[in-house]
């Protein structure tokens, strides 16, 4: 017989109900119940657990919607990390809008809204992002481990340093668009205006670094539409990005010399990394047959038009370029609207992208209308004028430019099979916008690209990409004007820098120099000058012994082209710069190039040349002077044959047999 026993309930939970409902609990004078008194304290322990897990979600659901970094746990234990990391070894970007201010006046702006200028970003990634100095954040930007210890000679003076590579990118928000920090500021004059000379700064006047159209000589009623065939399609709005305190660029403690950098092409060219066309064709025996002769080029002993010191083997150079001359064929795609494609512009600070256009498409020599006898294809876009058009100011957004050249590869690759044979390693283009390496550098990979921003740490190729030269052209009737200055004996001066504060490098060059030696004429924006007798940027030029090429932005800058005009040796001062048409030209030969990081020993470097040696780096600067002029009637190894010869350089040597 079994005897159900009732439960009695637990004194516990009468009390707790009581608690609950928030009556007053009044417990018998001993204290608790037997019993009552542990289950008391679980009861408090309960409400504190429920309390400060309540907390710690509302406080998740708060910094989830409000704070940036998604997970404050990872952030914290990011903040953490990048406390204990120290001095790790990233290479920092610089903001972008290269340097135009060589001081012959100030560039502003065409795309400012209310006065202000568009801030500029020089990043690019799918994302279209971009950090507080222009420049995207990736994976990418991280500098490579490896790197090789080399040192820089300059002239006696010997700089250590480390060399190594990255392939990172970035661009600026206007292919020079400016920042108010960053308008341009060529100081001009009315007496005696050079050939690469803006107007008086106003943003009405013509501006080669800003957003103006009005520098391409056409206002914007002569410009055409854009073919709505290549507008990138639902596109998603540009995203604009709050305004970031922006920190100053610090030097790369990494540099590549010019003899590595001369070391890592030969390298390139000899292993067997070049793509093997899908199909043969008889074009790519002729590159190998040009190969061989140039590998086997007879020594060349005295050459009235070539002077040999200047070359690193001028045997080689001569026959590679009179093959050239003799069988290279261009293919030149008829397809595309102006403005962004077959539309040159001729003036300004991006004149070498439209003057090489310009000069090719009206060339019966080397371009061909027979795709079967081509053995390169030129894809005849202006990177300028493809930021004019489609770029939205202060969207920090590049996606529909990349988007535009994908759509326009799409087109001619679905319509022709030359892209697909090849995919695009016999296709090339010509590019000096700041923005070009990074808009190109994922659909165009495989292209050969001559780029006038030419970093060593960034985007730049060895091997396969060409340095193009910056030049710039004030009048497009007239480009050889003021060509020329003083001879040796009569420059007076022993260095000459003028510019506009762009950029980490140049202020650290005025903090020692400016004001500071009557033998360093080292300035900031010269002031605009009416008298024909005082001394203007390009009299400077003309009397000086050593002429300063300072890096503002990015690595490149005109007065290396400017230097060489004005027959001045110029020192460049520009870590990881990749000088142009390097792979035939000795730079070190004439000259000077100086670590950053040596700035403060400028002058005992530049002393430290003997005079000798000095008149004959600028007897030099003379005879390699007919490769970086432009003329309206291309001539013999001038500079629109030396941008096209780097070109069919890099397709031979890249040639491997099947």
């Amino acid at each position: 017989m079994h005897v159900l026993l009732k439960k009695k309930p637990s004194p516990c939970l009468y009390f707790w109900g009581d608690i609950r409902a928030g009556r007053q609990v009044n417990f018998p004078s001993s204290g608790f119940p037997m019993g009552l008194e542990f289950r008391y304290h679980c009861i408090e322990i309960w409400k504190l657990l429920w309390f400060t897990g309540l907390t710690v979600a509302v406080i998740l659901a708060f910094q989830h919607f409000e704070l940036p970094h998604g997970n404050i746990i990872s952030s914290l234990s990011s903040a953490q990390k990048d406390l204990g990391a120290g001095n790790g070894d990233f290479l920092t970007h610089a903001a972008s809008a290269q340097e135009i201010d060589n001081s012959h006046g100030t560039e502003t702006p065409a795309n400012v809204n209310n006065g202000v200028a568009p801030e500029r970003s020089r990043g690019l990634n799918e994302s279209s992002l971009i950090d507080s100095r222009g420049k995207e954040i990736s994976p990418e930007q991280l500098v490579d481990s490896s790197t090789n210890s080399t040192s820089y000679a300059h002239n006696g003076v010997v700089s250590e340093g480390i060399s190594g590579l990255n392939n990172s990118s970035g661009i600026d928000n206007h292919g020079k668009e400016s920042k108010p920090e960053q308008l341009v500021d060529r100081n001009e004059n009315s007496s005696l205006e050079p050939v690469n000379s803006l107007g008086n700064g106003s943003a009405s006047q013509e501006t080669e670094r800003s957003l103006s159209r009005n520098d391409i000589g056409a206002s914007d009623a002569r410009i055409a539409p854009i073919a709505p065939e290549f507008l990138p399609v639902d596109s998603p709005p540009s995203i604009t990005l709050p305004k970031v305190k922006k920190e100053p660029q610090t030097p790369s403690l990494k540099v590549v010399s010019i003899s590595e950098m001369n070391n890592l092409q030969l390298q390139r060219w000899s292993s067997p990394n070049s793509r093997t066309p899908r199909w043969p064709s008889v074009v790519d025996q002729e590159l190998l047959n040009a190969k061989s002769q140039i590998q086997n080029a007879p020594i060349v002993e005295n050459d009235p038009a070539l002077y040999a010191p200047l070359y690193w083997n001028i045997s080689m150079f001569k026959r590679s370029y009179e093959l050239m001359e003799d069988i290279l064929k261009v293919y030149v795609y008829r397809e595309g609207e102006m403005p962004i494609l077959h539309q040159p512009l001729l003036k300004g600070i991006y004149a070498s992208e439209g003057w090489f256009m310009k000069l090719l498409e009206g060339n019966k020599k080397f371009v061909t209308k027979d795709s079967r006898k081509a053995h390169l294809f030129y894809l005849p876009f202006s990177s300028r004028n493809l930021e004019i058009k489609l770029y939205v100011p202060d969207s920090h957004s590049h996606k529909n430019l990349i988007e535009y050249l994908k759509n326009y590869l799409d087109m001619i690759s679905a319509k022709y099979p030359f892209w697909n044979r090849t995919q695009g390693a016999d296709h090339f283009l010509v590019a000096c916008h700041d923005w070009a390496p990074s808009e190109t550098r994922q659909h165009m990979t495989n292209c050969i690209r001559a780029l006038c921003n030419s970093d060593a740490k960034e985007d730049f190729v060895f091997g396969k990409d060409a340095s193009l030269p910056e030049t710039y052209v004030l009048t497009p009737q007239n480009p050889l004007r003021d060509l020329g200055g003083k001879r040796a004996s009569k420059r007076s001066i022993l260095a000459f820098f003028a510019g506009s504060m762009h950029g980490y490098l140049r202020p650290i060059l005025l903090q020692h120099w400016e004001n500071k030696d009557p033998d360093m004429k080292i300035f900031g924006k010269l002031p605009k000058v009416k008298n024909r007798g005082k001394m203007n940027y390009i009299r400077y030029m003309q009397s000086s012994k050593y002429c300063i090429c300072a890096k503002g932005y990015e690595v490149n800058s005109p007065r290396v082209v400017e230097a060489i005009f004005y027959e001045c040796v110029p020192v460049i001062i520009s870590d990881n710069f990749v000088p142009p048409f390097l792979e035939v030209l000795n730079w070190e030969s004439f000259a000077v190039f100086v670590l950053e990081k040596d700035i403060p020993n400028l002058k005992n470097i530049l002393l430290s040349i003997p005079e000798k040696k000095y008149r004959r780096m600028q007897m030099r600067v003379k005879r390699v002077q007919q490769h970086f002029l432009w003329h309206a009637r291309p001539v013999k190894y001038d500079i629109f044959h030396m941008i096209l010869h780097s070109v069919w350089y890099s397709r031979v040597f890249q040639m491997q047999p099947r």
